[in-house]
């Protein structure tokens, strides 16, 4: 797919903004606080709804607005998708085709974005909600099912912790809502649980022969979903239940104890292991690195295999985070493939000799103009 149009309005720094871009690689470039972030993130939230930056959409209205209006124009292979996201200060509404979504969840997927961002590289050797973050973020672009069932576990673990803290407390004493809740609690989780580990199975695939590449053939990578049931690749969605309708039962009574919720899905991780070591706790800086641009590529083919269409790439400044090995393999990886959007202050030597026919525009206080060749 390709964002051919884009057209901002009282977003962050852009008054009122169009820009046509190129289906290659279209360079951004300009100091630091001009607007190259903001529009990479207008971009991410045109894809997903929401920003990467902040939770708070308000953030997102320029100061003298009551409104910010993101709308593009998508190149798929069925056709031209016009999109629209607008945020008000009581919410936000999402149109495709022209026609309003009732529900957020039905327009997500409609553009595929991925983010390579320098906090990226944190991935690995960050803490596990960032890794669980970056599952749910992923897999739900490529999935209408995941999105859902991750929406709904998230639901029903804020009524349980609820519940479990008015347990804890003496507010409430009727455990059968517990049970119920409880059971809710597993049927989605077990969906979320076996969906991930499949997902993280095929993004493997391609993340072990890039870090392969990029490592020059020294280093092996796996990626383990750390998760508290026991689950291979046979194990089915009920199976999965079953295990963690056992444990919540098992381990009622520590859980109202805790007045939280102690299990499932929210608390798993992963963990990504070079020649069978845990890069988390044992990798070199330059491992870590490696092994975070190789999953963030390999998202690119995995995109591609479930949905049947290239996503986005965002590049947000990190080719000044990367050495020269990383850079190159990075904008090999990337030539001739995907549509792909490159922040930067200034163009390396490297970049400059890698990038194809690059579109390059220069931004300066919130106005985006394109070079001419």
């Amino acid at each position: 797919m390709i964002l051919t149009e884009l057209h901002l309005r009282h977003f962050r720094n852009y008054e009122d903004q169009t820009v046509h871009f190129a289906p290659g690689v279209n360079v951004l470039i300009g100091r630091n606080a001009q607007g190259k972030t903001n529009m990479l993130e207008a971009i991410y939230a045109l894809s997903l709804t929401r920003s990467h930056r902040t939770n708070n959409d308000r953030e997102l209205i320029n100061w003298q607005a009551q409104t910010a209006t993101i709308s593009g124009v998508v190149q798929k292979a069925s056709g031209k998708v016009p999109l629209e996201l607008q945020f008000t200060k009581e919410g936000k509404r999402a149109k495709v085709n022209h026609l309003e979504q009732a529900r957020l969840s039905q327009y997500i997927g409609n553009l595929n974005a991925i983010l390579f961002a320098p906090e990226d590289l944190s991935l690995v050797k960050g803490a596990p909600s960032l890794r669980r973050r970056f599952m749910d973020m992923e897999f739900s672009q490529m999935s209408s099912k995941y999105l859902y069932n991750a929406s709904q576990f998230r639901t029903f673990l804020r009524q349980r912790n609820k519940y479990l803290k008015q347990l804890k407390y003496g507010q409430q004493h009727d455990q059968v809502l517990l049970d119920v809740l409880s059971d809710q609690l597993a049927a989605y989780g077990a969906e979320v649980i076996v969906a991930r580990h499949h997902f993280l199975q095929q993004l493997e695939k391609w993340a072990a022969d890039l870090h392969h590449q990029i490592s020059l053939y020294k280093e092996e990578l796996r990626l383990v979903y750390a998760t508290q049931l026991k689950i291979d690749d046979e194990t089915t969605v009920d199976q999965a239940y079953q295990q963690l309708l056992t444990i919540y039962k098992e381990n009622k009574a520590k859980e109202i104890d805790q007045g939280s919720t102690m299990y499932g899905p929210q608390r798993d991780d992963i963990r990504f292991m070079v020649n069978g070591k845990n890069v988390h706790s044992f990798g070199s800086q330059g491992q870590q690195r490696t092994t975070a641009l190789s999953v963030k590529l390999a998202e690119i083919d995995l995109m591609k295999a479930q949905t049947g269409e290239y996503p986005l790439l965002l590049l947000d400044d990190v080719l000044s985070e990367l050495d020269t090995v990383r850079q190159t393999h990075l904008l090999k990886a990337i030539q001739n493939k995907v549509q792909t959007f490159l922040t930067t202050t200034s163009l390396s030597d490297v970049a400059r000799q890698l990038i194809n026919e690059p579109t390059i525009f220069k931004i300066k206080d919130g106005t985006l103009v394109k070079e001419e060749a």
